[in-house]
């Protein structure tokens, strides 16, 4: 256990009567847990752990990573075992989700072996970049200088990680431009050794030839063993700060999702299916598992794009504005004709223009978990909600029930702290990581020797709190505070979990202070009805913003007026205003996800729009899914850099022919072989190519014609294996 409060004070009075100088500790169970552990350090005592199983990080002894059930605890508690492990629920590596499957199994007309395939829609790339969760990555620029960070927002995105630059790189033709520094590229690896867990490598006109972006990441892997993205693999299109920031998510989420990938696969062989298993891309189609490891950024808004083909199938519409909502974020589409409109210049996650082709999907970071964050400062007070995601006090009650025990505690201490409710939990299975900074580590490790514990009992210096900051935003803690989910507890709309804990919660967020003296809100159930309120005005706002931007007006063009910001926030507009404003869509609505019934109908109301909550909302993304296909793309590019020759950047390198059409057909050649070997590894069966091309002339008259540049694009399509 955790923390078993009923023996920790048996054991705390034990210590007060004997107080050893050693305390030895053979594992923790449901009897001894890490805070009788913490209570014998607390009164000066040395601890000794002995670690006989891996029960010490994981309370199921891994068997939610080795199938558990196969090797003999079908006749056991499953489901209270793994409740008890929080690691476990947070990595999603739970039994929870066999079970799910097997219900599906025991409804199928059929047996494991008649499926054919698996088709994963996740959300965990985009939660993760949202969130800004991931691994730390050590990032290569070659033939760059530090001026091309202050572009598409790099040096925002890498935050502390560390950038090299190196000599090298290409010039617009495909020559190269300088000698590619292959020392700089070792004592990068020396400066970085042990500190990241991937890296990225981005070089100077990469796309037209990509040698010296190869040749690194054969530098880097034979050094490291790391995982290594190249920039061109990611996007045949230019621009190399953008490339180089699409390059370094990937590398931070390769971890992440090879983890779910693995969890995934563990439950189908514990279920039986030996079918291939597929994940959902951005735009949609799909991607063999294996194939998805190494390009995990692709994955970015593949909820959301499975989802939109689920909603034309439910709702049975094929245009509307799509609003999906989840635990962390709410994706916006537009569906046209049936089919998602793609985005040409790449996926807007979380704040970040990437160059992953993907439907016109915009995130936002508002859903049922966003974290709840009272306002302080000035004299109107508030709440701001998101963009990070926490486990609601309600959901945490369910699993360590003893978080009520603190919160009455916090609240029975008469001065509000702004560290009240709020909870953070361990997620470091194979301990403190070697990369963190020296104040990260000791938190880190005193997070893990003290289980589950109050930001204040883990943090006690502005310091410290910074730290913990950094720790959730690295993934290695878990946040649990107030979120909406709670305040639907306060309320009565949602009751599945525990409604005291969100309460107390509510208690202690509605004391806190602004800036003149006075409580957020004078009840509990007030604090939750402006959190919900907050919520339903965010997400009209967000539709307006989305619906904006698709008509060409620009983006956050609702959120940045303050007339239209100020639109859906209740009372604003009485009856005897001078002026009064509307702002409608010119479509129908449709909401997805497992609280668009609770919400939607709020949001639909502010804004006047006709609302449609399908069926089976909740499993759109499923439904999508499982009739998507693969797709993949590569273009290549011709220029001319000098009269008479025409060049042909193809991923090897730069080929020269003499004739245009000759390039052309070269292009058009290479790019079809290239799109239909990778739809086949993406697991494609039966592939159909489909090229396009754009071909820039210029006349000079008498018939004759200027040669720009040409782009060519293969598209090859086919149904899984």
């Amino acid at each position: 256990a955790l923390n078993s409060r009923g023996v920790v004070r048996q054991v705390e009075q034990s210590l007060d009567e004997w107080r050893p100088d050693v305390v030895h500790s053979h594992l923790v169970h449901s009897n001894l847990s890490y805070a009788a552990l913490t209570a014998a350090r607390q009164r000066g005592a040395g601890v000794v752990f002995t670690a006989h199983d891996s029960m010490t990080y994981c309370y199921q002894k891994l068997d939610c990573f080795h199938g558990g059930e196969a090797e003999g605890w079908e006749g056991q508690d499953y489901r209270a075992r793994w409740t008890k492990c929080l690691p476990c629920q947070r990595l999603r590596y739970r039994p929870g989700r066999n079970a799910a499957i097997r219900r599906v199994l025991e409804d199928f007309d059929g047996s494991a072996a008649d499926i054919g395939l698996v088709s994963l829609s996740t959300t965990l790339a985009t939660n993760a970049v949202v969130e800004g969760v991931g691994g730390r990555v050590g990032l290569l620029m070659i033939g760059f200088d530090e001026t091309s960070l202050q572009r598409a927002d790099l040096a925002r995105a890498l935050g502390q990680d560390p950038v090299f630059f190196i000599n090298g790189g290409h010039a617009a033709d495909g020559a190269p431009q300088a000698q590619l520094d292959e020392a700089a590229i070792r004592e990068a690896v020396n400066a970085t050794e042990g500190e990241v867990s991937a890296y990225a490598v981005a070089g100077h006109f990469a796309t037209r030839n990509p040698a010296h972006e190869s040749r690194t990441r054969d530098l880097l892997r034979d050094l490291t063993g790391a995982p290594v993205t190249c920039s061109h693999e990611l996007s045949s299109s230019l621009g190399g700060p953008r490339r180089a920031l699409t390059a370094v998510l990937n590398a931070r989420l390769i971890n992440l999702l090879d983890r779910l990938v693995a969890a995934t696969e563990g439950i189908m062989a514990d279920e039986g299916l030996s079918c291939q298993l597929m994940v959902v891309k951005g735009d949609g189609s799909l991607l063999e598992s294996g194939y998805a490891r190494s390009r995990p950024v692709e994955t970015v808004l593949s909820g959301p794009a499975a989802s939109l083909a689920g909603a034309a199938f439910l709702a049975g519409t094929r245009t509307a504005m799509v609003a999906d909502i989840g635990g962390t974020t709410t994706d916006i589409a537009l569906l046209q004709n049936g089919a998602p409109r793609l985005k040409p210049d790449g996926a807007l996650v979380g704040g970040w223009q990437t160059m992953v082709e993907a439907a016109d999907i915009r995130t936002c970071g508002l859903g049922g978990d966003s974290e709840v964050t009272p306002v302080g400062r000035g004299t109107a007070g508030g709440l701001t909600l998101g963009p990070r995601r926490a486990v609601p006090l309600s959901l945490l009650a369910t699993q360590w029930p003893e978080v009520k025990d603190k919160l009455a505690e916090q609240l029975a201490v008469a001065v509000p702290m702004s560290t009240d409710a709020r909870f953070v939990m361990p997620l470091m299975p194979n301990g403190v990581p070697a990369w963190l900074t020296r104040s990260e580590a000791r938190l880190a490790a005193k997070a893990i020797e003290m289980g589950p514990s109050s930001v204040a009992e883990i943090a006690g210096t502005q310091l410290a709190l910074g730290a913990v900051d950094r720790l959730i935003g690295r993934g290695l803690l878990t946040l649990a505070t107030f979120t909406p989910t709670d305040a639907l507890h306060v309320t009565g709309d949602f009751t599945s979990f525990d409604a005291e804990a969100a309460m107390l919660g509510a208690k202690l967020i509605a004391r806190q202070k602004t800036g003149i003296g006075q409580p957020i809100a004078e009840t509990p159930e007030e604090l939750a009805s402006r959190t919900l309120s907050e919520l339903h005005r965010r997400t009209s706002l967000a539709l307006m913003d989305a619906a904006l931007a698709h008509d060409g007006a620009g983006e956050m063009q609702a959120t940045n007026n303050p007339l239209l910001a100020n639109l859906y926030r209740d009372g604003t507009t009485g009856k005897d205003s001078l002026v009064k404003l509307s702002l409608e869509l010119g479509t129908g609505l449709v909401a997805l996800g497992a609280s668009a019934a609770t919400h939607y109908p709020h949001v639909a109301r502010r804004m006047g729009v006709e609302l449609t909550v399908p069926d089976h909302a909740e499993v759109a993304g499923a439904v999508g899914a499982a009739a998507g296909s693969v797709r993949q793309r590569v273009m290549i590019s011709v220029t001319q850099p000098s009269e008479g020759r025409y060049r042909v950047h193809l991923p090897g390198g730069p080929r020269d022919l003499g004739v245009m059409d000759e390039a052309l057909a070269s292009a058009r050649e290479v790019a079809g072989q290239l799109a239909e070997e990778r739809a086949r590894k993406a697991g494609a069966a039966s592939v159909s190519i489909e090229i396009s091309e754009d071909i820039k002339l210029v006349p000079l008259g008498g018939g004759k014609e200027l040669f720009i540049e040409a782009l060519v694009q293969a598209t090859a399509d086919g149904a899984a294996a």
